[in-house]
């Protein structure tokens, strides 16, 4: 059974082993991806039944797919900088980004 996201859209994360920050552009609350890549690229294994993020890296031009368990929210106030920011998001509070339309 699915848990509730912890995180929302728009929200700036912290990415707790690879040091990254980020935001929120989508939220799965199931792992969605395939085995193949699960098998590769998830090798700590995190539950697929939790909640699952796609998230543009701050100061990249790529999105990840990260589970819940390996974010925090970040609460520098600093924004981030990614080239496709602007197609997913308008205003900057400090702590999130409004999103620039429904994704649901």
């Amino acid at each position: 059974m699915a848990t509730q996201a912890h995180f929302t859209l728009g929200q700036v994360v912290h990415h707790l082993k690879f040091d990254y920050r980020g935001v929120i552009v989508d939220v799965d609350p199931v792992f969605e991806g395939s085995d193949e890549w699960y098998e590769q690229v998830a090798r700590s294994q995190p539950p697929r039944d939790q909640p699952w993020y796609h998230v543009l890296v701050d100061n990249g031009d790529h999105m990840t797919y990260v589970a819940e368990r390996h974010l925090e929210a970040d609460d520098s106030g600093d924004p981030i900088r990614h080239p496709a920011l602007e197609s997913y998001f308008t205003d900057f509070n400090g702590s999130s980004y409004q999103p620039r339309q429904s994704l649901n």
